[in-house]
């Protein structure tokens, strides 16, 4: 469903994606991992249509996403969800109207079927009763579910979160995982989660990627990277 072929990505001069290329297939969950600075988010904001690519390309179902027009960016755009790493929920809203936003903007439901919808999505992910408090008012693990529900509202085919669980205690970070998991089996989305949870995300993941100065180290199932003898796997593995 999602094809990356040798894409590449500089920024002053500097190879953040020096030709990067793997595909993921309708329904798999991907987890995308490796150093800081390795260019995983780059590369899923190129994959969101984000950012073009200095080469290479990132084709979805046929459409190559660096080179789209603005009418077919934006259909395509109505089938993704993006959960952004700090949440970006908007401060002067509540819960209730992040989540029902883009509903309220792209969609010409009734305010009852936008309600209904929002209501579940909140108990979907654990926040029912939260719905009239506002980001400063929750937790930060209640924003990234806050965040997620706004996200898997419209009912995405395809969902990239950027480190979903970064800021969070070990516990809530786990519970955001299992949420994670639990979301997809719902919705059956093809997904790609950037992280730093090793070997936590394995749980919940089909393959993994790791990104290693720019370049794909490795491509494998989570049974094979822990087998893996590689030194730069096992180090980074072993944290």
């Amino acid at each position: 469903m999602i094809k990356i072929k040798d894409l590449k990505k500089s920024f002053d001069g500097h190879e953040v994606l020096k030709g990067i290329s793997f595909e993921v297939g309708k329904g798999e969950v991907f987890a995308l991992v490796g150093g800081s600075g390795g260019g995983k988010s780059v590369l899923l904001k190129h994959v969101a249509g984000l950012m073009k690519p200095d080469g290479g390309s990132v084709t979805v179902d046929g459409l190559e996403i660096g080179t789209a027009g603005n009418v077919a960016l934006q259909s395509f755009r109505e089938r993704l969800g993006f959960l952004f790493q700090g949440g970006a929920l908007f401060d002067s809203l509540n819960v209730f109207d992040n989540v029902a936003f883009p509903l309220k903007e792209k969609s010409k439901l009734s305010k009852n079927v936008i309600r209904e919808k929002v209501m579940a999505e909140l108990e979907n992910v654990g926040l029912s009763g939260s719905e009239d408090r506002y980001p400063s008012q929750i937790s930060g693990g209640m924003v990234k579910r806050a965040a997620l529900a706004r996200a898997l509202v419209e009912d995405p085919e395809i969902m990239l979160f950027d480190e979903p669980t970064t800021g969070l205690d070990p516990v809530t970070g786990q519970s955001i995982l299992n949420l994670i998991d639990d979301c997809h089996r719902r919705l059956s989305f093809t997904g790609i989660i950037v992280t730093h949870e090793i070997p936590k995300v394995f749980a919940i993941v089909d393959r993994v990627v790791m990104l290693h100065e720019g370049s794909v180290k490795k491509i494998g199932t989570p049974a094979d990277f822990k087998e893996s003898r590689d030194p730069v796997i096992r180090a980074f593995l072993n944290g």
